[in-house]
């Protein structure tokens, strides 16, 4: 069956009655379960898990998939607004979407998000629906050294990201290589830096971290400093989020290349949404002919990673269903519920299973066009939560990130980590040390070590392997080139301020 067949095929499925409601109790819940920090996409799917197995397949994945992506519009809600993000994908929109909020422009940031979303999903898309055999294809060629020498490359990125001193971006990335450390080596069963705590034997939690030093971390500094409303009730109308002119200047190719960074990366298994909004987010930054205005509030730096991380939102399906490799936890759980349905997923589910592979491609168009129907009517109700009283709010959103972190694990040990972080964030703050680089280190670090590891047991030792394989000697050009770039700048940004 040709291209158009197949579409063809996919519409007929995805427009029946039972997917269409299944689609929007997917992306109803995904986007209110994103808005409330903490909770996230993977316990929200791991509570309707058990639903999936009195359904029929195709209606199970895609009210998954459903929620899967609609975190990801919903989770940007809370790091705006709040300063807290709604999921770790989520975290580096609060260095621009936050000083947004405070500047009256809370709307307008939703809004740009909601289309910044729209328009990386759609693009995620039609990428997933034109070239999934050949990235699937591509992804399996990649090695443990590739894999090295791409996250090597997101951590010298992720120094971009800081606001300032390109060193205290450095220092940041290695505390969170540190903090990801933490835990049972997979290697040797042996626990590392856990100091006799044996709660820390399983690690420490993203959502853990993510919530303290961006989320505990604002209402601690905050809660002594704002006093009343900080907006006018003008700001709080539904006009009140139409962009400006310049606004739409300046973020429709941040959006175009964001979608393009997710597409990649979310077809790579293990990387993700959060490494593609975090890539996107420091691409923006290096090639700014203004710089200096992200973390005050640019508008580019909302649209690249929410695209990004929406891209990579629908093409992470790829190796998941064309391979069988879950490229996350979210997606091990997309395959079990193929897997107690009778289904393997692999290679030949496009040809064995065509109405549930394209009936899920196309379902994720009618779940975009409903996202933005839902968003877009709701961004003046989820503005008036900046008009409520702070000592109203501030305890409950911080009763919502105890809860959130909470069930991931359901672990009081982690909610202690929420305050510990807290701590911690507010000293970063006072310092100046940026946020987002630690959250990087911390989920690249332990996947490059594990992949560095691999690639020296398949060499034999070889450090050699790494330049000798064209992809992973590209990436690693790339980092080398960005390196020298932050030298150039900050000696040349010395000079002019002399």
């Amino acid at each position: 069956m040709d291209l158009f067949g197949n579409l063809g095929l996919g519409l007929q499925t995805a427009l029946s009655l039972t997917n269409v409601f299944y689609c929007f109790v997917g992306v109803f819940l995904g986007t209110l379960l994103g808005v409330i920090p903490g909770i996230g996409v993977l316990a929200a799917i791991s509570m309707l898990f058990p639903i999936t197995f009195h359904m029929e397949p195709t209606s199970a994945l895609i009210m998954l998939a459903g929620i899967w992506y609609g975190t990801s519009y919903g989770g940007s809600t809370a790091s705006i607004l709040l300063n807290v993000p709604g999921t770790p994908a989520n975290a580096v929109v609060c260095l621009d979407g936050y000083p947004m909020a405070q500047q009256g422009r809370g709307a307008v940031a939703l809004f740009m998000t909601t289309i910044a979303s729209f328009v990386g999903g759609s693009i995620g898309i039609v990428i997933l629906t034109l070239f999934a055999p050949v990235i699937a294809q591509y992804a399996l060629s990649m090695g443990s050294a590739e894999y090295f020498s791409l996250m090597l490359l997101g951590l010298v990125a992720a120094t971009g990201i800081a606001d300032g001193s390109a060193v205290k971006g450095f220092v940041m990335v290695m505390l969170g290589i540190f903090l990801g450390g933490i835990g049972t080596d997979v290697y040797t069963g042996t626990q590392r830096f856990a100091f006799g705590i044996p709660e820390l034997g399983d690690g420490i939690s993203l959502v853990a971290l993510a919530m303290g030093v961006f989320g505990v971390a604002e209402l601690i500094i905050s809660v002594g400093s704002v006093k009343g409303k900080r907006f006018e009730s003008s700001d709080l109308t539904l006009r009140a989020m139409k962009p400006t002119r310049d606004d739409m200047k300046r973020s429709w190719r941040p959006m175009l290349r964001g979608s393009g960074i997710g597409s990649f990366f979310g077809a790579l298994p293990g990387t993700g949404p959060s490494l593609a909004a975090f890539i996107a987010y420091a691409i923006e930054k290096r090639t700014a002919r203004e710089p200096s205005r992200f973390g005050k509030g640019a508008i580019e730096g909302i649209t690249a990673p929410e695209s990004a991380n929406n891209a990579a939102d629908q093409t992470s399906f790829i190796p998941t269903l064309a391979l069988g490799i879950p490229g996350s936890p979210t997606m091990a759980l997309m395959l079990g519920a193929l897997i107690i349905h009778g289904i393997t997923p692999g290679p030949g589910l496009m040809t064995e299973q065509p109405s549930l592979f394209w009936g899920l491609v196309m379902s994720f168009w009618i779940g975009n066009v409903l996202l933005v129907i839902l968003n877009v009517p709701l961004i003046g109700i989820w503005v008036r939560l900046l008009a409520v009283p702070y000592h109203l709010l501030f305890p409950a959103v911080l009763m919502f990130i105890c809860l959130g972190t909470y069930s991931v694990n359901n672990s009081t040990f982690d909610v202690l980590l929420v305050m510990i972080f807290g701590a911690l964030g507010v000293g970063m703050r006072k310092l100046a040390f940026p946020a987002a680089p630690l959250i990087l280190g911390f989920v690249l670090g332990p996947m490059m070590e594990d992949h560095f590891r691999r690639a020296m047991l398949l060499s034999s030792g070889d450090f050699a392997t790494f330049v000798q394989r064209p992809i992973s000697a590209t990436l690693l050009a790339i980092a080398g080139v960005l390196i020298l770039w932050s030298i150039i700048s900050t000696v040349r940004s010395r000079r002019l301020s002399l």
